[in-house]
């Protein structure tokens, strides 16, 4: 009996030591965006939940480059935002400002790709640190690209920038999915602030003269363009498809008629624009598609974050009802002043919570939903602090928390954060796993990257 239990031991712990040291995981994996780092990291969510691997880099299985290296040897790439494919194995890399090198790139505005890469050779550790997994490189169509929806043949890719600037932008780009072509454009309506904006069309027509925008925020003009960042799709009771765009620039959420736009129509807003408390980032549908979740990041015309976010009635929004709008929540801090300037937002499959990343309060919130349509007070239901461990240095840096997902059983939510540091310093970044039943941290993985952003669930291969 000794025997076999020695024996049973041994091949315990041989197993935990070949999941924790990189080899291929068999259960769910986490893939983050390195962002400042151009590679995205596989990461073995069973091995990330022993104890043994907690507060270190244990559970990363390889690490991704977005792009074949720069002639001279130097790794490029941006990945900001990563979407799967129907059957989880192509996945779709946004880069912000395409083949950049981080440490010479220091402005906005730069011109955006995608990464076409297999998921399978992603989670190889004999391909770890190579450019193995990308099958093709896209240009995105735009500048400063950072939200993604993939559809059956098509990407739908949202432009924050302009060219070399933070603001100008009005466009969502349609590319082809197996060609990497340019289908179509959406171009969206300038906004009407109080300042003058300059004279541009929509849609665009040739010749007319780039408008002067500001560089970066913040700055008072600000508010001419929507600047969109991440998409959501809605279902209206009418059958049809609506494409929702937090947009940065304006302060408020576009809605757009779907199906036009992939007929081939640029202009497709069907409804006044939805004003939230600042320009938003995340966006995300509800599982069955009526409710639109956004947060409220922070204000470009104003050195302002925000510190709620807003819920959405699909069908009030389509018909511009002017209670479309239907929930705000304050997330991450008590003070009505605060600024918490939420990031992205995750819904658990039930509907029922929505998860909330608040990048400067350091904390992740957990909104009911049913108490937020409400209206009750109490409808941030947890505030969970996430933290990182003591730098070499003796130092804790703050956590800034950025991107969401939650697995399809509702169980986890996995947050993934870090702060920006000099592009050749040490990964830095880090990924939480969030037991949502707790509502407590359950598992730290470091050294994801540097000031990373997406991330995405692979469940089952």
């Amino acid at each position: 009996m000794k025997k076999i239990f020695l024996a049973s031991l041994t091949a315990f712990l041989l197993l935990t030591f070949v999941a924790a040291d990189g080899a291929p995981a068999r259960g769910p994996v986490i893939l983050a965006t390195g962002r400042r780092d151009p590679r995205i990291y596989a990461i073995d969510f069973n091995a990330a939940l022993r104890p043994q691997n907690n507060n270190t880099p244990r559970a990363i299985v390889s690490r991704s480059k977005v792009f074949p290296n720069r002639l001279d040897g130097t790794p490029v790439g941006d990945p900001a935002n990563i979407v799967l494919s129907e059957d989880t194995r192509t996945a779709y890399v946004v880069n912000h400002h395409g083949a950049a090198n981080n440490a010479e790139f220091l402005q906005h505005g730069g011109r955006g790709s995608i990464s076409v890469m297999d998921v399978e050779t992603m989670l190889r550790p004999e391909f770890d640190n190579t450019d193995r997994a990308v099958e093709r490189n896209y240009d995105s169509g735009y500048f400063g690209a950072v939200g993604l929806l993939v559809l059956p043949t098509l990407l739908l890719v949202s432009h924050s920038e302009n060219w070399l600037s933070e603001d100008g932008s009005n466009v969502i780009v349609l590319v082809d999915r197996k060609t990497g072509g340019r289908r179509g454009q959406i171009e969206m309506a300038p906004g009407h602030p109080p300042h003058a904006c300059p004279t541009y069309p929509v849609p665009f027509a040739s010749p007319t003269k780039p408008p002067a925008v500001p560089f970066e925020a913040p700055d008072p003009m600000f508010g001419c363009w929507p600047n969109p960042e991440f998409l959501a799709v809605g279902r209206g009771s009418d059958g049809r498809s609506y494409l929702f765009s937090g947009n940065a620039g304006t302060n408020d959420v576009a809605v757009m008629d779907l199906q036009r736009a992939l007929s081939g129509f640029p202009v497709v807003e069907v409804a006044p624009r939805i004003p939230v408390q600042a320009g938003p980032f995340g966006i995300a549908a509800s599982p069955d598609g009526k409710l639109i979740a956004v947060t409220a990041r922070e204000r470009a015309e104003v050195d302002r974050e925000g510190n709620t976010i807003s819920i959405i009635d699909v069908d009030r929004a389509r018909t511009g009802a002017p209670d479309a709008e239907v929930a705000r929540v304050r997330v991450g801090t008590d003070d009505p002043n605060g600024q918490t300037r939420p990031f992205t937002v995750a819904w658990t499959p039930d509907r029922r919570q929505i998860v909330v990343a608040n990048f400067s309060a350091n904390n992740v919130s957990i909104v009911d939903v049913s108490l937020a349509l409400a209206h009750d007070s109490r409808a941030e239901v947890a505030r969970i602090p996430v933290t990182r461990p003591q730098d070499p240095d003796g130092g804790v840096r703050p956590s800034r928390p950025k991107g969401t997902a939650v697995t399809a059983d509702g169980r986890y939510a996995v947050v993934s954060g870090g702060p920006r540091l000099p592009p050749n310093a040490p990964p830095s970044g880090t990924v939480w796993v969030i037991d949502l039943r707790t509502r407590a941290v359950v598992a730290t993985v470091t050294g994801v990257g540097n000031d990373p952003y997406g991330l995405t669930i692979v469940e089952t291969r």
